[in-house]
């Protein structure tokens, strides 16, 4: 089946190549090492990969995974420090974040494309004793050419929806091989599990949790400062986070009307891709809501009522300063939903659509412990923050109670890391 994907996906990957190109160019973070998702180092990054002895890569995607990663690794460097790491990334803005926050010493590359030249040469550069991956990220090619070095493979906090399980049973006599080559499959929770081994029954799968529950708000974390954009004075800051296409029109849709109940409300749109910064101007255009953009370092001689922030990177810190946080991918069609676990320990209350497909451990952790406010349909959401925004006193007792529901799940960072010593030994 590995000669057949190789035979298929270098024609695949030429649909793609647009995409790719189009999406480094109007994508913020780093790139200018992107190249090495060819396999192409630079002389001085091959003479520092080759440098390393007893090497774990830890895989990313994006952002999020990258934040998870982060605390994964520094944790395993401070018991283990014997390990050398090397920490890779998809996008540009998870290879920023991982350039800005990993530990000195570590080094940090983009992941090369599954093609089996560049794979090929990114693995004999690194040499890795273990590769980890984080969450869904199954590469053929990566892991058979690190087995075929004798290397472990491990994917860590996994998770699988019904969506996706139903697409690898259909071809699992491509996924089945595949998965056994893991030598440990880590996953959030046991209906995670039963799914991977309704794929491949004799996958090595363990429950160990979620990591996510396990991420560490910086105890230096400030609010941003909204001063500039709202002026002085008390304000109520409706946060939408991670937004996607159709989100940003309902909340424009409906913020107006709840202006007009709350005067001193106002809005920070955090669209989930920053690209889009231009398209969702337009949408608030339409609405005649005065804002100004964060990506353009736009500030307006006179108070505005959104900010538009399309950048990368800042979420928490917006987080940190907001009333009510609505978490996006949740609505006007959308059900996979975000993240809830950095509103929840930040002590946010917190409203999101009432299906999340990718996260439904989390939102049934909070639901059980009436930590969230859920919303059914699109007609419901402007009633249901109104509820928050008219209750100081409900802000607070749903974000306390977010916040003990998350930390209560604490430990799956050291059982992972357990685990994979042990594979290593």
């Amino acid at each position: 089946m590995l000669i057949i994907y190789n035979l298929l996906f270098p024609l695949i990957l030429l649909f793609f190549i647009p995409g790719i190109l189009w999406k480094l160019w109007r994508r913020p973070g780093w790139k200018k090492t992107f190249w090495e998702r060819f396999g192409m180092f630079s002389r001085e990054r091959t003479r520092e990969l080759g440098a390393l002895k007893n090497v774990i890569w830890i895989h990313s995607v994006s952002v999020g995974e990258t934040v998870i990663a982060l605390s994964l690794l520094q944790e395993w460097r401070q018991r283990f420090p014997h390990h050398n790491f090397v920490l890779s990334t998809t996008t540009t803005t998870g290879q920023a974040l991982a350039r800005e926050k990993a530990p000195d010493g570590v080094a940090v590359i983009f992941c090369p494309i599954d093609l089996f030249n560049f794979v090929s040469r990114t693995v004999l550069r690194i040499k890795p004793k273990m590769l980890v991956i984080l969450e869904t990220e199954i590469w053929p090619n990566l892991i058979w050419a690190v087995k075929m070095r004798g290397g472990k493979v491990a994917l860590i906090n996994g998770r699988m929806s019904d969506h996706s399980m139903h697409g690898y049973r259909r071809f699992r006599l491509f996924f089945a091989p595949t998965l056994r080559r893991f030598d440990l499959i880590s996953v959030q929770t046991a209906a995670d599990a039963k799914r991977y081994q309704l794929v491949c029954p004799d996958a090595k799968v363990q429950v160990n949790g979620n990591l996510k529950f396990d991420q560490n708000i910086p105890e230096e974390l400030s609010p941003i400062s909204l001063t500039e954009y709202f002026g002085d004075g008390e304000h109520l800051i409706l946060l939408a986070a991670s937004t996607h296409p159709g989100e940003e029109a309902l909340i424009a849709e409906i913020y107006p009307q709840l202006r007009e109940r709350f005067s001193k409300l106002k809005l920070v749109l955090i669209p989930r891709h920053a690209e889009r910064g231009a398209e969702i101007a337009t949408i608030l255009k339409k609405q005649q809501i005065k804002f100004c953009r964060r990506s353009l370092n736009e500030i307006p001689d006179q108070a505005v009522d959104c900010l538009l922030a399309d950048t990368t990177g800042e979420m928490l810190g917006f987080m940190k300063a907001a009333d009510v946080v609505f978490m996006g991918k949740s609505l006007a069609g959308q059900n996979e939903g975000h993240n809830l676990i950095e509103p929840a320990l930040l002590a946010k209350p917190i409203v999101t659509g009432a299906v999340l497909k990718n996260f439904r451990f989390v939102l049934e952790t909070l639901k059980e412990n009436q930590a969230l406010l859920l919303v059914n349909n699109d007609s419901e959401l402007k009633d249901t923050i109104a509820q928050l925004l008219e209750s100081p006193r409900l802000r607070i007792k749903l974000g306390q109670k977010a916040h003990k529901a998350i930390t209560a799940h604490k430990g799956a960072v050291m059982r992972n890391i357990e685990q994979l010593e042990e594979l290593l030994k």
